[in-house]
């Protein structure tokens, strides 16, 4: 293995010499393909990846050079293009090795496919801890940015399916990366249970009745691919498509999912009972409530009802939780925050696309998995096209989220009557 790597891995040329430098031999990049391919999955593939990380990365030495120079030329106090140029160096060997066999596999027939295949077990490696430590860390996030460049928007295609579609359509699309649904409304949906209902063979469009689209899935089909910007770009293209065809559709929204909710709710509820002796995330008359329909004065029995999805089986119990769960699904993606952004993956995307958190609908999804998930809520995110520039730029600099008078609302019953 250590052979192959050092057979299939350029060497950096040093920087003088860097326009001059020959390409590798294809023969070398194909080789290195056919190896990785031949490895089984998991512990064999996870070796390499290591291996390729931690002893083709940057050359240190070089990168302290360089960096010395550049400082050099600063207190020297030389002309900029002297300066231009040490930084130019310093950027230069800052690239890691094992970025030119990228390059190099990425300009063979299939190599493209192949790096996003490996980025796949790369991403499935550091989520499992099969592969872990910084050099391998490293290595995924480098291959995340060349990815990123290499599908440029401008090179990807967009094709309509729809349940018509003739089947020469449906061959011709034979890996779509990225799927997104969208659904011709009347109104702004508030649960998926009326979007994915089976339709009737004959049942077709009433364009006069449509003036609304709702996107309620969206999903790469690549997991290599996951961290390029490929969401966003669809998006603005569906919409473009759409007002150009239907030109009657003013409003855009999504229907979208809220992963994570019912984890962070059933999280909050063990330590502040211990804690505080009751739990202040409800009223006490809320409470008491929910106490007296689960034969239960601690949180035990709600947090068992919550995991195993039993609550919805109790109209009393789903009565009793629908106020305070709301607010708390509100603060939840209004209030929980990862380093000031939204806390929730689905909502800081569409927040950093510039659209507004426009309504919390409660049974939105009923599904085992909506139920589970997020109790069954979902949330409507509404692009208003003239603002998203402006408010993907406030919440990208000051973190603003920009919401509407319900999930404010709903936000201010949160801070009146709970408490974390």
């Amino acid at each position: 293995m250590e052979e192959l790597l050092r057979r299939s891995v350029p060497p950096l040329p040093p920087y003088e010499t860097k326009e001059k430098a020959p390409p590798p031999a294809e023969l070398r990049g194909a080789e290195f393909v056919r190896f990785y391919r031949a490895l089984p999955p998991g512990p064999p593939r996870a070796e390499l990846l290591t291996r390729l990380a931690r002893d083709f990365g940057v050359e240190h030495g070089r990168v302290a050079e360089a960096a010395g120079k550049v400082l050099q030329a600063r207190e020297q106090r030389r002309e900029p293009g002297a300066l231009l140029q040490a930084e130019d160096r310093l950027r230069y060997y800052l690239n890691p090795q094992y970025r030119g066999l990228f390059q190099h596999l990425g300009r063979l027939e299939g190599g493209l496919r192949f790096l996003v295949e490996l980025r796949g077990d790369l991403v499935e490696g550091l989520a499992s801890k099969a592969v872990d430590g910084p050099h391998v860390k490293e290595m995924n996030g480098v291959l995340k940015n060349m990815l990123s460049e290499w599908f440029c928007t401008g090179f990807l295609n967009l094709e309509r399916v729809t349940w018509q579609s003739p089947c020469e359509v449906l061959q011709k699309i034979r890996e779509p990366l990225i799927v997104l649904h969208v659904a011709l409304t009347s109104d702004i949906s508030n649960n998926i249970q009326a979007i994915v209902k089976e339709v009737p063979p004959l049942e077709t469009e009433d364009a006069e009745k449509i003036s609304t689209a709702i996107f309620y899935s969206i999903s790469l089909t690549q997991q290599g691919l996951q961290g390029v910007d490929l969401g966003n770009y669809l998006i603005k293209r569906v919409v473009k498509e759409l007002q150009k065809e239907l030109p009657q559709i003013k409003v855009f929204s999504t229907l979208s999912p809220i992963p994570g909710f019912t984890k962070w709710l059933v999280g909050l509820l063990s330590p502040q009972t211990k804690e505080q002796g009751r739990n202040e995330l409800f009223t006490e008359a809320e409470w008491q409530e929910i106490s007296a329909i689960t034969g239960d004065s601690s949180t035990e029995t709600l947090k068992k009802l919550l995991n195993n999805n039993e609550w919805v089986r109790s109209d009393k119990l789903v009565e009793v939780l629908h106020p305070p769960l709301m607010r708390l699904c509100a603060w939840y993606l209004y209030g929980e925050k990862h380093r000031g952004y939204a806390l929730n993956p689905v909502a800081n995307f569409h927040l950093q696309n510039g659209s507004v958190l426009w309504r919390i609908n409660w049974m939105g999804d009923l599904s085992p998995r909506g139920i589970g998930a997020s109790c069954g809520m979902m949330v409507n995110y509404r692009y208003f096209l003239e603002d998203t520039a402006s408010n993907s730029a406030a919440y990208l600099g000051t973190k603003h989220i920009k919401a509407s008078e319900q999930v404010l609302a709903l936000v201010s019953q949160f801070q009146q009557n709970s408490k974390l």
